[in-house]
Order: C-alpha cells, then structure tokens, then sequence
C-alpha cells in the first residue's frame, strides 16, 4: 500500500483551510484519512503551520510520500531538512500578539465614562485638565458669591 502525506481541503468556499494528513494514496482528495499530523490555512496574515513533527517523522521514515505542497510546507517547517539531513531553514514568521478585545473595550469605556483612566493617556489628560479645572473653579468661586448677595438681598427685605 502506497502512503501519502497530502492536503484535505475543508473550510469555505474562496476560504481554504487545509489539514495535513496520511492516506492512501488511492483515495480521494478530501477522503478517508489514516491520521491528521497537521493543520494549514494560507488565508492568514502570516499563514498559520501547524505539524506534530513526531508523527510527521515516522511515516516519512516509514516510506510515505509527501505531495508536492506538503513538501514545501515540510520545507518552511524544517521537518524536511531534519529528514534528510540538511541544515535547518530561517525560522518562520510569527504573527504578533493579539490584542484581548474585551479588556481594549472596558479600558475605552472607562476612560468615556471618566471612571479610571488608562496607563497610557493620563499625561495628557492631566495636561488638558489642568487648565480646565482652573477655569472651573473661578466660575464656581464667583457664583456662591452671587448667591450669597441674592439670598442677603433677600433676608434685607429689599426687591430688586
């Protein structure tokens, strides 16, 4: 029997998602498969290899073949080289850190609601508030003062 290390396409349509598996080498493309050593999906920004080395290593010892796409997935992975004995490839790119949504989101609103503010904005909103809480408390000196000129107005007797 003839073993093949090939791609299983899944996924949708003009979205390819591909596993890596071992099959026999006449079944049909998205067919039966002997084991999944792998997942492929070309659509990401870098794209996304993930290979079980370990079993990936076996069955190449073991006489299956790799597909001509699986080989230069093999390649970029460097489980081709560590096969055959070649030195090991530039390592592979690595997408960065994604950002937890949930708590940008509860930061943002936060910082809307002007409950606490962010570690990375408070020099400048110190700045801005500065002179606005300045301007603030002048208008607020000056109206208990006219207050206090209405209300004596008033105990006076006087209309004004």
């Amino acid at each position: 029997m003839a073993v093949k290390i090939r791609l299983l396409r899944m996924g949708k349509i003009r979205n390819p998602q591909y596993r890596i598996v071992i099959a026999d080498s006449r079944t049909k493309r998205d067919g039966r498969a002997i084991e999944f050593v792998g997942i492929y999906q070309p659509k990401l920004e870098p794209s996304l290899i993930q290979v079980k080395s370990d079993r990936v290593q076996y069955w190449l010892s073991v006489g299956a073949q790799p597909s001509e796409a699986v080989q230069r997935i093999l390649e970029k992975t460097g489980d081709w080289q560590k096969f055959k004995g070649l030195p090991a490839p530039e390592p592979l790119k690595v997408a960065p850190e994604r950002v937890d949504r949930k708590a940008a989101y509860e930061a943002e609103a936060k910082a809307a609601a002007g409950v606490a503010d962010t570690p990375a904005k408070p020099a400048k909103k110190a700045a801005k508030s500065a002179p606005a809480a300045e301007k603030a408390e002048k208008p607020a000196e000056a109206a208990p003062a006219a207050a206090t000129e209405e209300q004596a107005g008033a105990n006076s007797g006087e209309q004004g």
